[in-house]
């Protein structure tokens, strides 16, 4: 039974508003046409309650069982967090102007190191959302425990 501290290898399935956006299956992401060829779909390996994955993923697994396999819906509060209107920003388009691109709504860009997409272009403007994209989503995640190794 899975306990925090134990390293454990699963396999997932990620559907956010009913589709499939994110797997570590190969052929399932072929199903559902979102296989990229140059990710290599393997299962998902961490350490329980290191904190590396969402908080609800973590809490999912605790008491599971090798074989065993779970459906569960992680709530924005235990996702990635509601949407803060205060990460959306608008800057002057100039800040561009050096940019080996032309800003483009829709654009996913890094500013300063931080991700964010790009949501509004106008003639003096550029808007930045900083959101992560699934901020404010239900996750709805189909997990199969495939080996664990207990924590000493």
């Amino acid at each position: 039974m899975i306990k925090k501290g134990d390293y454990v290898k699963v396999d997932y399935i990620l559907e956010v508003d009913g589709k499939v956006i994110d797997t570590s299956i190969e052929d399932v992401a072929k199903e559902n046409n979102i296989y990229y060829p140059e990710r290599e779909y393997e299962p998902l390996t961490f350490v329980v309650g290191n904190g590396d994955l969402i908080e609800g993923f973590e809490e999912a697994v605790l008491g599971m069982n090798v074989g065993e396999e779970k459906e569960v819906v992680i709530p924005p509060e235990k996702g990635y967090g509601f949407r803060d209107e205060r990460l959306i920003q608008e800057i002057p388009k100039e800040m561009f102007a050096d940019a080996d691109f032309e800003p483009q709504e829709g654009m996913q860009i890094l500013a300063s190191g931080i991700p964010a997409k790009i949501i509004k272009v106008t003639d003096d403007t550029v808007t930045l959302d900083f959101n992560h994209e699934l901020a404010g989503k239900e996750l709805k995640f189909k997990i199969k425990v495939l080996d664990v190794q207990p924590s000493e």
